[in-house]
């Protein structure tokens, strides 16, 4: 089972005051104009069933109900859609309906939010007593129950204008897809208005630690695993471990708990296999839309993140003074992170890698909006350094440099000279060893090639430094016809590489520096050595 064992068990779920027992029989009086069950009657079956009471039946002395959030991860096909808009549809039309009351369900784009409110009023068309108390209002998305003037409605993620509401049910659909948590931060905080309030979030697994659903995720995750108490948190998660065997139907089985009854569909997803094993973009999206596995980099990553967190042992920084290093530096455009990585090579062919990141203070948050990453608390945390104003003040890169030349004993300062042709200037007429490293695929190569092998041989420590692991999960690479990998490239628009980018530079650097020349050995080959 990859689910809540009390989903399936057939355990007691108490239910004191029979709310969860009313929320039953409200939801099999629905219909949907899509259902093969006698008089279209809605499907809910045992495993959503269990669910609705495992909800609404636990309930405080005082008749309160004691969940408050719910948290539901689920792959797609299962009818988690469906299974929301009928719980919308029990606070507006049911017996959880107050007069005035505001319900709401939200997606990610408009698109998304007006499936939503489609699903919900099909149902409400299909049963002729929800059709004479309903007042639609579709171009707004919305429906209006009659007589206690409770209001359904359908939103998106234009938080700007969702500040100021107090609904007393909200569902969040697809919180994976959220690209900010502006959407998220309203709801949640307007919850506490109203007594009794039920938040409920449908979604399919999601992608990264640095995103806006993460730390609800997480969160779930924990009180499911009984490392935090919280009675009002219902945690639902569908989730095959990680290393499970992906085409095995056994495990479709046990992440899909409506696959019993029908759905998904069985030979869809056999058709979907069958073409992923020959593209490893749409194996991973198997894995993450079907078996709730939470991929931790982009779509078509440089490093898978298991190989990479291989190097997230402590790093000891006194151990590192006497030893030789070499910098990488990317200094940014106004959308990109600034970064200094510095590489000390050992005796074994690996490295240890120290960054350092720089982002203009006055843009912190809309970088935050854009990417999802939590750029303001990486500041607070002393992660990345924030300079005044909306640019990085490239002085204070430079004096990082020279402090990390008395520091360590560094060989060599590799910086790309496209934003950086004062910095460098500044540095060599101080007599400092630096070098121009451009970013173009005849220097990028060998750079992106020592990278991959020292992180293949697991030889690339950098201590699990959040940004840079989150600069790294971002990267795919591009290659030539040759099947050389020629550039670090991003994934997403907003996100960053830097980070990434750097450590080639630097690693790159400190193997030709740590190796020395071929032409310097006894040993030298005959002709040109060309790269």
């Amino acid at each position: 089972m990859t689910g809540p064992t009390w989903i399936y068990d057939g355990s007691d779920i108490p239910d004191p005051f029979g709310y969860g027992e009313r929320a039953v029989k409200f939801l099999r009086l629905l219909k949907h104009p899509k259902s093969r069950a006698p008089g279209k009657a809605f499907q809910l079956d045992p495993w959503q069933e269990r669910i609705v009471r495992r909800i609404y039946g636990p309930a405080h002395a005082d008749g309160q109900r004691k969940t408050r959030v719910v948290y539901l991860q689920v792959g797609r096909g299962n009818r988690k859609t469906s299974l929301g808009a009928v719980l919308a549809l029990l606070h507006t039309f049911g017996p959880e309906r107050i007069p005035g009351g505001q319900v709401l369900s939200a997606g990610a784009d408009r698109k998304q939010s007006r499936i939503a409110y489609v699903e919900a009023m099909s149902i409400v068309q299909a049963v002729p007593q929800l059709a004479a108390k309903a007042q639609p209002q579709d171009s707004r998305n919305r429906l209006v129950h009659t007589t206690s003037r409770s209001v359904y409605e359908a939103i998106s993620a234009d938080a700007a204008t969702q500040y100021g509401r107090s609904p007393n049910f909200a569902l969040i659909d697809e919180l994976w897809a959220h690209k900010k948590d502006a959407l998220w931060q309203s709801i949640r905080s307007a919850m506490g208005k109203v007594p009794g309030t039920l938040l409920v979030i449908t979604t399919t697994a999601g992608r990264g630690d640095a995103t806006p659903d993460f730390p609800i995720f997480d969160y779930a995750k924990k009180v499911a695993a009984g490392e935090i108490v919280d009675d009002g948190f219902l945690p639902i998660i569908f989730e095959a471990p990680k290393g499970s065997d992906w085409q095995d139907e056994a495990v479709w089985h046990a992440t899909n708990p409506g696959m019993v009854h029908g759905y998904p569909d069985l030979p869809g997803l056999r058709q979907e296999a069958r073409e992923a094993l020959h593209r490893p973009s749409d194996r991973e999206a198997f894995q993450q839309f079907h078996l709730g596995i939470r991929l931790d980099h982009s779509a078509a990553p440089f490093v898978d993140s298991d190989t990479y967190d291989a190097g997230a042992e402590p790093i000891d920084l006194d151990e590192l003074r006497g030893r030789s290093c070499w910098l990488g530096v990317d200094l940014s455009s106004s959308g990109d992170l600034t970064v200094i990585v510095a590489a000390f090579p050992d005796e074994a062919g690996g490295y240890t890698v120290l960054p350092f990141f720089f982002c203009p203070g006055d843009n912190l948050r809309q970088r935050q909006e854009q990417s999802g990453a939590p750029y303001v608390r990486w500041a607070a945390d002393g992660l990345i350094e924030a300079t005044p104003g909306n640019v990085v003040d490239f002085r204070r890169v430079e004096q990082r440099i020279r402090d990390l030349c008395d520091e360590y004993d560094v060989r060599e300062i590799a910086i790309d000279p496209a934003l950086a042709r004062n910095t460098l200037n500044n540095l060599t007429e101080d007599g400092f060893p630096a070098v121009e490293h451009r970013q173009g695929s005849l220097s990028m190569m060998p750079a992106i090639a020592e990278l991959d092998r020292a992180l293949t041989a697991k030889r690339f420590r950098h201590g699990g430094h959040p940004v840079l692991r989150w600069t790294f999960m971002n990267v795919e690479v591009e290659t030539n016809s040759h099947g050389h990998m020629t550039r670090l490239a991003k994934g997403k628009r907003h996100a960053s590489i830097d980070g990434a980018v750097a450590s080639a530079m630097a690693v790159n650097r400190a193997s030709a520096g740590a190796g020395g020349s071929v032409y310097e050995t006894e040993d030298r080959p005959e002709g040109l050595l060309v790269i």
